[in-house]
C-alpha cells in the first residue's frame, strides 16, 4: 500500500509539472504553507492559554508561592522532552532558520514543524518567561521547507517557501499580515523581487485569514488613543527612541553574555538547576516577569498601572509616585536574565514577546517620569507606552519596519504612525552604533556564516570548501632529494606546485616548478638538493572553516590563483583555486538570484 501511494504521489507530481505552469505551482504551495503555518499558530495559542488557565484558576491573591514552582515544572519538562524524545537542539528559532538559508540549502528538520509547538507550549504555560512567537516563525519555516521537498522544489523556491513559512506564522500568530512579509525581509534577509513578493503576500493573508476565521477579528491588544499626538512632542519621542535603543543594546548585550555563562556550566543538569532557581525567584519577586507579559502590556495600554505590584512580596513598599517606576525599572533589568535562564535552563521560547514587554515598559516609564518634572507639553503614558513597543523591537530586532506594522497591526495604533516611524528609526539608529547585528544573526556573523542583502556576501556564504578542496596535489617530503622531486612528482604531474609535508602531516612549505626549472635538467644536481634548501613558503595560508568572504580576501591581497588549504594545527589538507571559486559564484548567483 505504502508503495502505490509513494508512485500515485510520483505521479502526481509529473502531471503538476506538465500542465501547471511553475509560477503558479508556486503560488498554490504558498498558499498551503500558509494555512499550515496558521494552524500551528493557533494551535500554538490555544495550548498556551489552556495549560495556563488550568493552572492560575485556582492562584489566591497575594503573595504566591506557585509561582516559585510552576515555572520549575515547565522548563524541566520541556527540558526532558527535548533531552529525550526531540534529541536535537531547537532553540534560538530565528537563529536557526538563518542557518538553515545561508547554511543547509534552506532544509530544516521535520521535527522542527511539531517540536518548537510542544516544547514551548510546556515552557509558556507553565509560565516561563519567553515569547511563543520564535517557536511559532520555526514552525512555519520547516513547513514550508518541508512541503517544498515534498513536492520537489529547487533550492531557490526552497528558500522562498521558508520565507512564505516565517511571513505565515508571524502574520498567523500576530494578525499581521504586513508585518510578516516585513520580517521576512528585514530579519531573515530575503531580498523582495517581483517573483518574490505574491508568494509571500499569499502566506501572510491567507495565515491572518485563518486566525481571523477562528479567533475573531479584534486587535491582539485592545488600545484606544484618547489623547492625539501634537508635534510638540516631538523632540521627546526621539529620546524616547534613543532610550529604547539603549535599552535594546542592553538586552542584546547581556543575553549574550549570559548564554555564554549557562554554556561555561556545561551538563544539563547544572544548567536547569542555576536557571531554574533564578527564574522561580525572579517570578516570585517580580509575578509580571510570569509568562510572555501580555496581560501587563494590556495594563499599560489601557492606562491602568495600579495593579501592576500585585501578588508581588515587594507590593509593601507601593507608597509614593516612584514606587511603581522603581518596580518596573527593575523589571527592565531583570527581563532579560528571566528569559535568558528560561531558555539557558531547558525551556523553549523566543525574544519577541520578551522585546514588546520590554518596548512597553520602557515607553511608560519614560512618560511617567517626563510627567513627574511638569514638562510643558504632558505625555499620554499609555502612547509612550506603545510607541516604546516599536521602538525597542526595531532595536533589538533591527528591523525599523518590522516595529513599526506590527505595533499598528497588533493594537490598531494607525492614528500614532507617524511617531511610531520616529522612535523606531531613532532607536534602531542608537544600537547600530553600538552593534552592527541583530540578536539573530549575530552568532552567525561572528561565524561567518550569515546571509545578508547583499549579494556577493550572500553568495560566498552559499558556498563550501569541500566543494574546493582539490587533494591530487602530489605531496613531497622536505628531505626529499631534486632528482626525487623531478622522477616521483614533476614527471607525473600536470601540477606547477608540490605542497611539502612534514611526517606529522603539517605544511612546511611548496616547491614551485617554475623556482627550480634552471636546476631541474641537470641530473648531476639531483642528489646534491634536497627540498628543504629550494622549498618556499606559500603566499598565505586558508585555514579549512575560514569564512568564504575572508578567503577571497586572502586571494585579492596575495595575487595568488592556489593557495593550500590547512586546518586548525596545521595540517595539510589540500589546495583551493580561485578560478574554481569564480566558477561555481556565477552558478550559485544564477541558480539563487536569476529572475531578480
Amino acid at each position: 500500500m505504502a508503495d502505490n501511494n509513494e508512485g500515485f504521489f510520483y505521479r502526481f507530481l509529473l502531471w503538476t509539472q506538465k500542465y501547471i505552469k511553475e509560477r503558479t505551482y508556486i503560488l498554490i504551495v504558498s498558499f498551503l504553507v500558509g494555512i499550515g503555518s496558521s494552524i500551528a499558530a493557533i494551535f500554538l495559542k490555544k495550548t498556551i492559554h489552556l495549560i495556563q488557565s488550568l493552572l492560575t484558576s485556582n492562584m489566591r491573591e497575594g503573595a504566591n508561592w506557585w509561582l516559585l514552582i510552576l515555572p520549575v515544572v515547565g522548563i524541566l519538562l520541556a527540558g526532558l522532552f527535548v533531552k529525550y524524545i526531540v534529541r536535537d537542539d531547537i532553540s534560538h528559532g530565528v537563529t536557526k532558520i538563518l542557518y538553515a538559508i545561508s547554511q543547509r540549502k534552506s532544509r530544516i528538520k521535520p521535527h522542527n514543524m511539531w517540536s518548537s509547538l510542544a516544547a514551548s507550549s510546556l515552557t509558556i504555560g507553565f509560565g516561563g518567561s519567553v515569547g511563543a512567537e520564535a517557536p511559532i516563525v520555526l514552525t512555519g519555516a520547516a513547513i514550508g521547507s518541508n512541503l517544498g521537498r515534498l513536492f520537489r522544489m529547487e533550492q531557490k523556491t526552497l528558500m522562498l517557501l521558508v520565507g512564505c513559512g516565517a511571513a505565515g506564522a508571524v502574520a498567523g500568530i500576530f494578525k499581521a499580515p504586513i508585518a510578516g512579509l516585513v520580517f521576512v525581509i528585514e530579519v531573515l534577509m530575503l531580498d523582495l523581487t517581483m517573483s518574490s513578493v505574491l508568494p509571500l503576500l499569499i502566506s501572510s493573508v491567507t495565515a491572518a485569514t485563518m486566525s481571523y476565521i477562528f479567533t475573531g477579528t479584534e486587535a491582539m491588544f485592545q488600545f484606544s488613543q484618547t489623547e492625539d499626538f501634537v508635534m510638540d512632542r516631538i523632540p521627546y519621542v526621539l529620546c524616547l527612541g534613543v532610550f529604547c535603543g539603549l535599552v535594546s543594546l542592553y538586552f542584546t548585550r547581556a543575553s549574550i553574555k549570559i548564554e555564554a555563562f549557562y554554556r561555561r556550566l556545561g551538563s544539563y543538569g547544572r544548567k536547569f538547576i542555576v536557571g531554574a532557581s533564578v527564574l522561580s525567584v525572579l517570578i516570585f519577586l517580580f509575578p509580571p516577569l510570569y509568562g510572555e507579559g501580555y496581560n501587563t502590556i494590556g495594563s499599560l495600554l489601557e492606562g491602568r498601572y495600579d495593579n501592576i505590584m500585585d501578588n508581588s512580596p515587594l507590593s509593601f513598599i507601593a507608597t509614593g509616585y516612584w514606587s511603581i517606576i522603581i518596580f518596573l525599572a527593575m523589571i527592565l533589568l531583570t527581563k532579560v536574565i528571566a528569559s535568558t535562564a528560561t531558555n539557558s535552563g531547558g525551556g523553549c521560547g523566543g525574544i519577541f514577546a520578551p522585546s514588546l514587554y520590554l518596548g512597553c515598559i520602557a515607553g511608560f516609564v519614560f512618560a511617567h517620569i517626563s510627567n513627574y518634572f511638569d514638562i510643558t507639553v504632558p505625555l499620554s503614558e499609555k502612547n509612550f507606552a506603545l510607541m516604546g513597543m516599536a521602538g525597542v523591537m526595531s532595536g533589538v530586532m533591527h528591523a525599523p519596519l518590522t516595529g513599526v506594522f506590527l505595533i499598528a497591526e497588533l493594537t490598531g495604533g494607525y492614528d500614532l504612525f507617524l511617531p511610531l516611524m520616529i522612535v523606531s528609526i531613532s532607536s534602531y539608529a542608537t544600537i547600530i552604533a553600538f552593534e552592527r547585528h541583530s540578536l539573530y544573526s549575530m552568532r552567525l556573523a561572528q561565524r561567518g556564516e550569515l546571509m545578508t542583502h547583499h549579494k556577493d556576501k550572500a553568495v560566498l556564504t552559499l558556498l563550501k570548501m569541500d566543494n574546493f578542496i582539490e587533494t591530487d596535489f602530489i605531496k613531497v617530503s622536505p628531505n626529499m632529494t631534486l632528482g626525487d622531486i623531478v622522477r616521483t612528482a614533476v614527471a607525473q604531474s600536470s601540477r606547477s606546485m608540490f605542497p611539502v609535508v612534514e611526517s606529522n602531516g603539517r605544511l612546511s612549505g611548496i616547491v614551485m616548478v617554475d623556482n627550480i626549472r634552471n636546476i631541474m635538467f641537470r641530473p648531476e644536481l639531483y642528489d646534491r638538493f634536497y627540498v628543504s634548501r629550494f622549498m618556499v613558503s606559500p603566499p598565505a595560508k586558508i585555514i579549512y572553516d575560514m569564512p568564504m568572504d575572508k578567503i577571497m580576501k586572502i586571494f585579492d591581497d596575495t595575487k595568488a590563483w592556489n593557495l593550500p588549504v590547512v586546518n586548525e594545527e596545521g595540517v595539510y589538507l589540500g589546495f583551493v583555486s580561485k578560478s574554481k571559486i569564480f566558477n561555481a559564484y556565477r552558478e550559485v548567483l544564477v541558480e539563487t538570484f536569476s529572475g531578480d
